[in-house]
């Protein structure tokens, strides 16, 4: 607790006259603290990778994986450059997970049509 030693203030409880000073206390919120990452998310070798990629797909010699067409955005480029790192054990974070689709209640719906023509 700090005392206000400089504010006076006036409690008005037996006589107006009295000046009393009271305590004061003051809340001080503070973030919680962060969790330090060991050094790098990304390792050099990952880096390396994506450079190669990003590299091919401005000279236009990147091609995507299945369908073998050019590739033409940075995005997929990087992600391309991250996987194969992957492949190779480079230092990369794992993916991010995907959601759930609601490809069920599709299949719910069409069942339902169907069941109520016949």
């Amino acid at each position: 607790m700090l005392f206000a030693s400089r504010i006076k203030l006036h409690a008005h409880i037996a006589q107006p006259s009295c000046s009393l000073l009271l305590p004061i206390s003051l809340e001080v919120h503070t973030m919680p603290a962060k969790k330090k990452s060991s050094g790098r998310k990304y390792g050099s070798k990952a880096s390396k990778s994506v450079e190669r990629e990003m590299r091919a797909m401005k000279q236009g010699k990147l091609k995507s994986g299945r369908s073998g067409k050019k590739v033409t955005n940075p995005k997929q480029a990087v992600a391309i450059g991250l996987s194969e790192a992957r492949k190779k054990g480079a230092k990369v974070p794992s993916p991010p997970k995907k959601k759930s689709t609601k490809k069920k209640s599709s299949a719910k719906k069409s069942s339902k049509k169907k069941s109520s023509r016949k």
